[in-house]
């Protein structure tokens, strides 16, 4: 199993300089089948994608999280503020995993912080 940004909290948001865009890191789990592969942001309900590969699937979580953020906003739905560390993630996977009684080999999951930019004027616009 692959831990990347074992160090970094999911907690952190920054604003870029003067532009109306915060940075938000979530914490991605990825997932490797017999065909393709499959990522999913547990702070995000409902958000993953697949990929080919390990690389097709980074590039389409990314996009698929800024979409579906982008989708909250239009239906004026708060952003969830990320809350799990690499860690975190981790044990949340591996709880899902015994619920559901899956024996998914441990080694074949990534996780890693995922860094977004969300645009934040749609945000101050609503208040």
């Amino acid at each position: 199993m692959t831990v990347r940004g074992a160090g970094m909290t999911a907690g952190f948001a920054s604003r870029s300089y003067g532009a109306e865009a915060m940075i938000m890191r979530y914490a991605v789990i990825y997932e490797r089948s017999p065909n393709n592969y499959a990522a999913y942001a547990p702070d995000l309900a409902g958000c993953g994608s697949v990929g080919d590969s390990l690389e097709d699937v980074r590039d389409n979580i990314r996009e698929a999280i800024e979409f579906h953020i982008e989708g909250m906003q239009m239906d004026n739905e708060p952003i969830p503020e990320p809350s799990m560390t690499v860690a975190d993630a981790l044990d949340y996977h591996r709880k899902v995993l015994a619920e559901y009684g899956t024996d998914e080999d441990q080694d074949a999951v990534d996780v890693e912080m995922v860094e977004v930019n969300v645009d934040v004027s749609r945000e101050l616009a609503t208040r």
